[in-house]
Parts: C-alpha cells; sequence; structure tokens
C-alpha cells in the first residue's frame, strides 16, 4: 500500500494499522510529512481539544539526600515560585543509608502539598534492594510515605541489543524496566512513557517500542503521556557505535524523524494514552513548534531553577517562562492550561503564585 493509503486508512482508525504501515509512515517526507502531520494534529485535537498543557515543576537530582536541610529550602523555594510537583531523578548516592529514598520522599510530601515525580524503574530496583524489599514492596511503602508517580525515563528502546550498546550492559532489561513500570502502576502510581531515539535503532524497532508501551496500557491503563527525546551527544557511548555512518545519518535525519515519529505515535497510541509531550529542552524551539503542530498537545515542565541552587536538577538551565508558553500557545491557535502532574487542575492558590 502507498503512504496516501495508509493515511487513509489511519483517517479513519488511526491506532489500527499493521505494524508494516506505521514503519512506512515514520520514513514519510516531504508533501507526505506534511499530510502525516496534518493527520496526527486531527487526532490530537479530538484526543484532547486545541489546549497547551505545563505543568509548574522544579528537578532536583538525589545527591539531596545527602543534606536534608538543603533539600528543605530548595522544596520551600519552588513552592514559593509556584511549582505544584518536584521530580527526582538519577541513582542513589552509595554513600547514603539504605533508607534514604523513602526519607527523602518524606522530607519532600511531609513540608508542603507537592506532587512528588520520583525513581526511574532502576531506583526503583536499587531502593528496593537496599531495603532488602521487593520493588512491590517498595512501591507500596514509597506511595504510602507520599511518592506521587514515577518518571517512566531510562527507556530508550526497549530492545536488549540496543539497550547493551548504549549503555555497556550496565542498563536493566527491557523485561526489567516493563516489569517494574507495570508493578508501580498495579500498585496505584502513574508514569510516563518515553523513548530515546535517533541512533542505531530502526523504525521497525521504534514501532515495535510504541507496541510495548501501549500493551502495558492496556493491561494498566497507568501512563499519563508518552514523551519522545532525541538521544543527547552525552548519552552516546564511548567511541560511539560500531556503525559511525550509519550514526551520522540518523543525526543528520533527525528533525524530519522527530516529526515523523511524534505523528506516528499520536495515531498508534491513540484511544490509549491521551497525551504527546513536546520535551523542549531536547528539540529546541523549531521542532518543539513543529510537533506541537503534529500531533503533540503537552509542553511538559517549566523547569524552575529558583536561585538558591540553581544547578541542583537535571536540565538546569533550560527554564520555561509562563510568558513563553503563552506566546507558543498563541503561535499555535491554542489556549494554555496549567495542569497537575495527572492533568488535573491546580488549585487557585497555585496558580496566583505562578502568575505573580
Amino acid at each position: 500500500m502507498s503512504l496516501r493509503a495508509h493515511l487513509a486508512r489511519a483517517a479513519t482508525n488511526p491506532a489500527d494499522l499493521s505494524d508494516e504501515a506505521y514503519v512506512a509512515l515514520l520514513e514519510a517526507d516531504g508533501d507526505e510529512l506534511e499530510a502525516l502531520a496534518e493527520l496526527a494534529d486531527g487526532v490530537r485535537r479530538d484526543a484532547v481539544g486545541d489546549q497547551l498543557t505545563f505543568v509548574a515543576n522544579r528537578n532536583l537530582d538525589t545527591a539531596v539526600v545527602r543534606d536534608p536541610a538543603h533539600a528543605t529550602e530548595l522544596v520551600d523555594e519552588a513552592w514559593a515560585l509556584g511549582a505544584t510537583e518536584i521530580c527526582v531523578q538519577g541513582p542513589l548516592p552509595d554513600d547514603v543509608a539504605d533508607r534514604a529514598p523513602l526519607d527523602l520522599v518524606a522530607l519532600i510530601t511531609g513540608r508542603v502539598p507537592l506532587h512528588l515525580h520520583a525513581f526511574r524503574p532502576a531506583e526503583v530496583a536499587d531502593a528496593a534492594a537496599r531495603l532488602g524489599l521487593d520493588a512491590r514492596d517498595f512501591l507500596v511503602a514509597a506511595r504510602e510515605a507520599g511518592l506521587g508517580s514515577v518518571p517512566g525515563t531510562a527507556a530508550r528502546i526497549l530492545d536488549d541489543d540496543i539497550r547493551g550498546l548504549l549503555t555497556g550492559g550496565t542498563d536493566i532489561t527491557a523485561a526489567r524496566w516493563m516489569e517494574l513500570i507495570t508493578t508501580a502502576h498495579e500498585v496505584g502510581l502513574r508514569s510516563t512513557a518515553t523513548m530515546v531515539y535517533g541512533h542505531v535503532e530502526t523504525p521497525a524497532q521504534q514501532v515495535a517500542h510504541l507496541r510495548a508501551l501501549a500493551a502495558i496500557q492496556d493491561r494498566t491503563g497507568g501512563f499519563t503521556e508518552f514523551i519522545a527525546m532525541p538521544i543527547q551527544p552525552e548519552a552516546f557511548p564511548a567511541g560511539g557505535f560500531p556503525d559511525a555512518r550509519r550514526q551520522r545519518e540518523r543525526q543528520a535525519d533527525t528533525p524530519r524523524e522527530t516529526r515523523a515519529l511524534h505523528a506516528v505515535a499520536r495515531l498508534l497510541l491513540h484511544g490509549r494514552i491521551d497525551h504527546v509531550q513536546a520535551a523542549w529542552p531536547k528539540l529546541g524551539p523549531e521542532l518543539t513548534t513543529a510537533v506541537l503542530r503534529g500531533g503533540a498537545d503537552d509542553a511538559g515542565g517549566l523547569l524552575l531553577d529558583g536561585a538558591l541552587d540553581p544547578a541542583a536538577g537535571a536540565e538546569a538551565g533550560r527554564q520555561l517562562t509562563l510568558a513563553q508558553v503563552e506566546d507558543l500557545a498563541a503561535e499555535l491557535g491554542r489556549t494554555p492550561r496549567q495542569r497537575t502532574t495527572l492533568y488535573g487542575d491546580p488549585t487557585p492558590d497555585r496558580l496566583a503564585v505562578l502568575r505573580g
């Protein structure tokens, strides 16, 4: 079938194409890419309307567990800036007490009513091992201590050969990642769903990754949004990949691939995961706008840095202002809406603080 035929079928039932059809759509370019983006944008509009959502959040590194007093100051500052979410990611330091993960949860959520979004799957496994618990028991304990949701990051591509190439074999397996995310959902914690693309994976492997996420969602309903992120230079393995020529070709193709991938994700995940986020710190302004016009609906987090310790979290210095979100929404012809982590409405006092 031609790409136009695949698009015509997707217009009727976006999530009912074959793997081969989605792979073909991932290769779309020129006029066909524009048609794919237009179709995905219409599916987005039908699913979530014409809003541009965003969350007022702050990132913190797990190293803050070493200094509870400083962590408290950073949490207080985030609250004063209007945040509704604290996101904590990163390996736990080796030199902290076994209870440090649970203590950090209690410290943050026991101080102010912020939503804590913390512990990637590998960090869940590590924290559980430190406490001599299985992952399910740790997640229950963390939820009871105040954990609100977990980041579905470090999914990379859910293929063990690729994961081995990216991390030198140090990563958890794809099956373990899926098991831990599923367990988090089963104990009542929601999560994001992610993909890191643009390295050595094929379009077929991208589709297989999306199918794996869709299967989890069918079982648990636990994913809040899908976030696709192009690989960053610091994530490449030392010495590069075995096929350097292929790697260079993929990097050169990233803008086209980025638009096609976000559009196909919108189609394939339709009816399962309502929200597709534009990862603006990784995409930059032009591509962020492009994917928001081609299937994405959410601008993600503002990443409030604050003044006490702006470098305390990942992506420090990449802050999105309220004015920038409003300008972007106007450019897209959408209504900006501040949301909570789980896509509810913040309380009026939180809205008022962020707006000064």
